[in-house]
């Protein structure tokens, strides 16, 4: 499925201005009670819903994730420092729509823009993961955006990591460098 989302004015650059000069809530630090399933989901294709219908207004989407966490239990949550509510999340909360390339080889830097307009610098602190996909047998790629949450990358923007994978430079590795890290494709057996 490939997921037709605008471009940004300005780009990934104007962006990561933004991004940098406003901190994320302090979710990780605040302990909440838990107070239930209010019917909160987010789908596969990054669709926020609100017991079965799905919330369009994109200033709400961007306030419930500015306060989503994921857990040790595997599970995703809102927090505020007052209450903790369940959240079903399909796959990753997030979506990498976007993907600015700086640098080539091992000095390459991967940017990504999720559907929320996150800014993510792949890298040692936002690691890329791999993960099968059980009905196709390809892999998924994931970045973390921030805490324990990810962002899934777009099939669109999955293309374009395949390209530079062909610009790898180190030997016997089958990867992706940025940051100065390789994230190496898993061997079939590893997975």
């Amino acid at each position: 499925m490939t997921i037709d989302v605008p471009r940004q004015p300005g780009g990934i650059e104007s962006l990561l201005t933004q991004a940098s000069a406003r901190a994320p809530a302090p979710v990780e630090q605040w302990n909440p009670p838990y107070c239930g399933d209010i019917g909160l989901k987010i789908g596969r294709d990054g669709t926020w819903y609100y017991q079965g219908s799905p919330i369009d207004r994109a200033q709400l989407v961007k306030l419930f994730a500015s306060i989503l966490r994921r857990d040790n239990d595997g599970q995703h949550y809102l927090v505020t420092p007052v209450e903790k509510v369940s959240v079903m999340v399909e796959d990753a909360p997030f979506l990498a729509v976007e993907m600015e390339v700086q640098g080539s080889g091992r000095d390459q830097q991967l940017i990504f823009r999720t559907n929320i307009d996150d800014i993510v610098l792949c890298g040692p602190n936002n690691p890329m993961r791999f993960a099968l996909e059980p009905s196709s047998g390809g892999l998924k790629p994931y970045v973390l955006v921030r805490g324990q949450l990810e962002a899934l990358v777009t099939r669109s923007v999955y293309y374009d990591l395949m390209d530079l994978s062909g610009r790898c430079e180190a030997p016997d590795a089958d990867g992706i460098w940025s940051g100065g890290q390789l994230f190496e494709f898993p061997k079939l057996g590893d997975l």
